[in-house]
């Protein structure tokens, strides 16, 4: 596999025992390094919250900044796929990520990740993702109260009702994916925000922020613009959350 990095802790180290380690569930991260800085900032960043996670949630954990490993050989020994800051843009990409997830796959996406348009011309995916076209953003980028909409959810039990999600740049979809009868919607911005931004403003309209396709295994979630998005415990807590729930892992660890 081009341009594979084995995750640790330290990033300098590789795994010395990966052949031990292969009855562990297997994760692939997708990123990409040419992209807008902030985007970068995030995966960076991303790159190390995932690499102690493997750790302490006892998963493997590969990443690559080649999308050309979305492939049908390459994709089959993971559990769960990750895209921090990008998406395929080939069809034969893109058909191997169908393949992969209306064969059992899971996949974890952020921000940028989920980002169509009317050029994007990949129905499969707009519907996957709630059939939601990206309609507006924040900016600058802020901190903003999100509401969990459903705290009986693995990903979000033991989350307070509200939380002050640290500074993002916030996506509102047209329409909102909470139309489509087979999203499941998580977590949502508060109204009370509005306006949030001050050169690009969102004064109106439901805003999803955190949901799942329940026809699959996927979560997506809005948090993903620069270095501060792994400054919240409470957030931290939902991708784990997450991660765990989307690999199988069982219920979460209570928020402390």
């Amino acid at each position: 596999m081009k341009s594979l990095i084995v995750l640790v802790l330290c990033f300098g180290m590789l795994s010395s025992n990966a052949g031990a380690q292969t009855a562990r569930p297997k994760v692939l991260i997708l990123y990409s390094l040419n992209v807008e800085t902030d985007h970068v900032l995030f995966a960076l960043d991303g790159l190390r919250f995932f690499a102690e996670l493997a750790q302490k949630d006892n998963f493997a954990l590969e990443a690559t900044t080649n999308w050309e490993d979305l492939n049908d050989a390459n994709l089959k020994p993971y559990q769960l796929v990750v895209w921090l800051n990008e998406f395929p843009h080939n069809n034969s990409e893109r058909e191997a990520f169908e393949r992969y997830m209306t064969g059992g796959g899971a996949w974890l996406g952020f921000h940028v990740s989920a980002y169509n348009d009317k050029d994007t011309k990949w129905p499969w995916f707009m519907t996957f993702i709630g059939g939601g076209v990206f309609d507006a953003n924040s900016w600058p980028p802020l901190p903003a109260k999100l509401i969990v909409d459903d705290k009986t959810s693995p990903v979000t039990r033991d989350l307070p009702e509200t939380f002050v999600s640290p500074t993002n740049e916030w996506y509102r979809w047209k329409p909102s994916p909470r139309a489509d009868s087979h999203i499941h919607v998580l977590l949502t911005l508060d109204p009370a925000n509005y306006p949030l931004g001050i050169k690009g403003l969102l004064t109106y309209g439901d805003i999803p922020v955190v949901w799942t396709n329940t026809q699959y295994k996927m979560l997506y979630m809005n948090m993903g613009h620069g270095d501060k998005i792994f400054t919240s415990p409470v957030q931290n807590t939902l991708i784990e959350n997450a991660t765990d729930w989307l690999l199988g892992k069982g219920l979460p660890r209570k928020f402390e």
